[in-house]
């Protein structure tokens, strides 16, 4: 079984226009109606929760929800058929607002909220129910912002007690959340780096430089990291290997970016859960990214098609 864990997750709220009116001194307002809309549950690890439902893997989301959102996040993923064992909170759940462009739809504009502050009450109660599900757990998914006044070691506590119970762990977040969780040597890391494109403390402006600060977190005994490079690639690197992982479609193909780089990992998951091997895997996980991406609904709608979208994956060797 698999646990993912979204400490502070969302509601996603996308809407699609024409044209952002931007940019221009003046007084008066500006009106931008929608094309379309559309909300689903959010955060990183849901999303991963809700592909790995759709690829029929037994999964169990956990985290903190509160409010009015929270049910709709709770809702949301019983209806894809994930188990839900979260903690309730006294605040409400935040919203993440994206919004597309008709022509750069590969360039969203992300306006996410803080979320609300998770009590020590709250932390030691989750902590309880947490080690009891890792009794069935082969892998648990750490992933996303933590909330307000939460201690950024978190990922690593929890990291620390997954690994002691006989899970692998795979996280995927940035700042001193992530820097604290690789003190517990987590088997797979993916450092988000939409908000701030830096990996300890080094600007990811170069390939060779991602390659740098991807050596130094692997020395520490991570066994694999994912870096998101390009809109279509991404770097991989283990101990004995380092490949560029590429997809050739074009970006004005991408309709919705939301969650899709959730679905990469999600799909390379799958994979090494059902215990195939690492190439097989990336291009599996990038082909499923990409699949997501260029359909109208969050979260890889047509997950048969992810073979055939396979062919349209190169990886090779750097």
């Amino acid at each position: 079984m698999i646990i993912t864990v979204t400490p502070n997750p969302a509601i996603d709220k996308m809407y699609w226009v024409d044209r952002l009116k931007m940019g221009r001194v003046t007084r008066e307002e500006f009106l931008t109606r929608a094309i379309r809309s559309d909300t689903s549950a959010g955060g990183k690890g849901i999303n991963i929760s809700i592909f790995l439902a759709r690829m029929g893997v037994e999964n169990v989301a956990m985290g903190f929800v509160g409010g009015h959102t929270g049910h709709v996040v709770v809702r949301d993923l019983r209806e894809e058929g994930v188990t839900t064992n979260f903690v309730w909170v006294n605040g409400e759940t935040r919203t993440n607002v994206t919004v597309f462009e008709r022509e750069r739809a590969h360039i969203p504009i992300l306006i996410d909220e803080e979320g609300s502050p998770v009590s020590q009450e709250e932390i030691s109660y989750f902590l309880r129910r947490y080690k009891r599900m890792l009794k069935r757990a082969t892998w648990v998914v750490l992933a996303g912002s933590l909330p307000p006044e939460v201690d950024a070691d978190l990922y690593r506590v929890l990291a620390e007690m997954a690994t002691e119970a006989g899970a692998k762990v795979l996280v995927s977040a940035h700042g001193n959340a992530l820097t604290n969780a690789l003190h517990a040597v987590p088997y797979l890391v993916k450092p988000d780096t939409r908000e701030h494109l830096s990996m300890e403390g080094a600007p990811l402006t170069t390939r060779s430089k991602i390659i740098t600060a991807g050596r130094r977190i692997i020395e520490t005994g991570v066994r694999i990291l994912v870096v998101s490079h390009e809109v279509t690639g991404d770097i991989v690197i283990t101990r004995d290997t380092i490949w560029e992982i590429k997809s050739r479609v074009k970006t004005t193909q991408f309709k919705n970016l939301v969650g899709a780089d959730d679905v990469l990992l999600g799909g390379i998951l799958y994979m090494l859960d059902k215990g195939e091997d690492l190439e097989e895997a990336l291009r599996f996980g990038m082909a499923a990214g990409i699949l997501s991406a260029e359909s109208d609904k969050k979260i890889c709608q047509n997950t048969e098609k992810i073979e055939e979208e396979m062919a349209h994956i190169s990886l090779e060797r750097i």
